[in-house]
């Protein structure tokens, strides 16, 4: 990478107009230009993802320049691939960062960055569903591990406070000991450092901190990273879990009682069972650390009550 008149060139080139081909060891500078523009380790590892296969779409497919065409061009090869609208719409999100980024910094003009940022999505009708887990297979799903291992009510105290707690994987696996604290007369989750760098605490029902109580006295855990990767042998390391590893249990045992969730659905059944136990939608979403009540009404699906819906009330039968 070298520089000119306080401008970057990622290919040792002077900046230029076009986006040429370019070698695979040079493709990562590029790609390291807008990750470290985002604070989110989540949204960094999709930029990654998203902006390599846009570069190898590009090398494979002989594109020679960097423009509106060219991006609408790899919008109908995801299409053409069967990618779905959401998918599309967030690999250009990416694309479009990975554009201003270069206009700043000389490579392109910004005009061209603009034009790029014009570049339609497609367009999405309704809202997706998601999934969830009914009351009983919650129920199941936290009585899946052996608690006659460490492993065991390491992985009953993960799915309790992702069923308790309404956590995401990366804030799960980013609690520490001093994160339980006691407050007005009832354990909560202190100061957790959530999506967009957002601070809430989040309320703990006795269950998930009797499950992390017993996982804690048999690990010997009194202080630094609460969920921690294991070795063989049922020994604890000293270093925290990752969120893939925290996927990995979810879906482990997920598995077992013939489902296909993901901790993201974990954290929208606690959603689902807190609105139909009549808990005030404003402290779902303090919980969830929503940004608007409106947020959590479409998280929940609020609006479309599945239990008492107009076909059950149309009078019709077979």
């Amino acid at each position: 990478m070298s520089t000119n008149a306080g401008r970057i060139s990622l290919w040792g080139y002077e900046p230029m107009t076009e986006l040429t081909v370019v070698s695979t060891d040079k493709i990562q500078p590029i790609i390291n230009l807008v990750c470290n523009a985002v604070t989110s380790d989540h949204t960094r590892r999709a930029y990654s993802r998203t902006l390599t296969d846009f570069m190898a779409w590009y090398a494979g497919a002989g594109q020679t320049g960097f423009s509106k065409a060219t991006v609408q061009a790899h919008v109908a090869a995801l299409r053409a691939s069967g990618a779905s609208a959401s998918s599309i719409n967030q690999r250009l999100t990416a694309i479009r960062k990975l554009a201003y980024e270069l206009a700043d910094n000389g490579i392109i003009d910004q005009s061209q960055a603009q034009a790029i940022s014009r570049a339609e999505g497609i367009r999405r009708e309704g809202k997706r569903l998601g999934n969830w887990l009914n009351q009983e297979q919650a129920q199941r799903l936290i009585q899946l591990p052996d608690v006659a291992t460490v492993k065991g009510l390491r992985d009953r105290a993960i799915l309790a406070v992702l069923l308790g707690c309404g956590l995401r994987r990366e804030e799960c696996a980013s609690l520490s000991v001093s994160h339980i604290q006691q407050r007005e007369g009832r354990w909560i989750i202190v100061d957790l450092v959530g999506k967009r760098s957002k601070t809430r605490s989040v309320p703990m029902p006795s269950w998930a901190k009797y499950a992390i109580d017993c996982y804690m006295v048999a690990g010997a855990i009194t202080e630094g990273p609460l969920f921690r990767s294991m070795r063989k042998g049922d020994h604890l390391q000293p270093g925290a879990m990752t969120p893939q590893a925290i996927f990995d249990v979810v879906r482990s045992y997920a598995q077992q009682i013939g489902v296909e969730v993901r901790p993201h659905d974990l954290r929208r059944t606690f959603a689902k069972l807190a609105h139909k136990g009549s808990a005030p939608i404003e402290q779902i979403q303090l919980s969830l650390g929503h940004s608007s009540i409106q947020t959590t009404e479409r998280y929940i699906g609020v609006q479309q009550d599945m239990s008492n819906a107009p076909c059950d009330v149309i009078g019709l039968k077979l």
